[in-house]
């Protein structure tokens, strides 16, 4: 059995995932950080993207929309300001607003509605990302080191 670790994402709504893994892999806004057991402490920031998370061969993904994170005593503590399974993603409505947010560039919006529009268009497109991964298929490639 592969070394393992505590993993635990939290919105301010619920607790989204509370488990024992092998590696997490997250999106900070210094870049991807993948995570092993027994990783030393730090902590960071995190940006809009994917959280992948590989157990026993497999791959689940969950689009976390910012937040922060910290590693300490075998436990990674994710508390994100949200984030999404693809199960609970309505992948039409988001296609939609994707669609709607591509075609206002078009129009003249004030610097704070194009700035908001951007921040929407990022998590549309975060959520389609995750809505099609196909999800439990087996791991390949992923070097560990002991």
């Amino acid at each position: 059995m592969a070394n393992k670790m505590r993993l635990r994402v939290a919105t301010p709504d619920n607790v989204k995932f509370d488990d024992n893994i092998e590696m997490v892999i997250m999106r900070c806004i210094t870049g991807d950080m993948g995570i092993l057991a027994n990783h030393e402490a730090t902590s960071a920031i995190l940006d809009f993207g994917v959280l992948r998370i590989l157990n026993d061969n497999s791959e689940r993904r969950m689009a976390v929309f910012g937040g922060i994170t910290q590693v300490r005593d075998n436990t990674v503590t994710i508390i994100a300001n949200d984030a999404q399974w693809p199960e609970e993603i309505d992948i039409a409505s988001v296609k939609a607003e994707r669609d709607r947010l591509e075609h206002r560039e078009q129009e003249e919006l004030d610097d704070l509605e194009l700035k908001r529009d951007q921040v929407q268009l990022r998590k549309s497109l975060l959520q389609i990302e995750v809505s099609e991964f196909t999800g439990g298929s087996k791991v390949e490639n992923v070097e560990k080191s002991d």
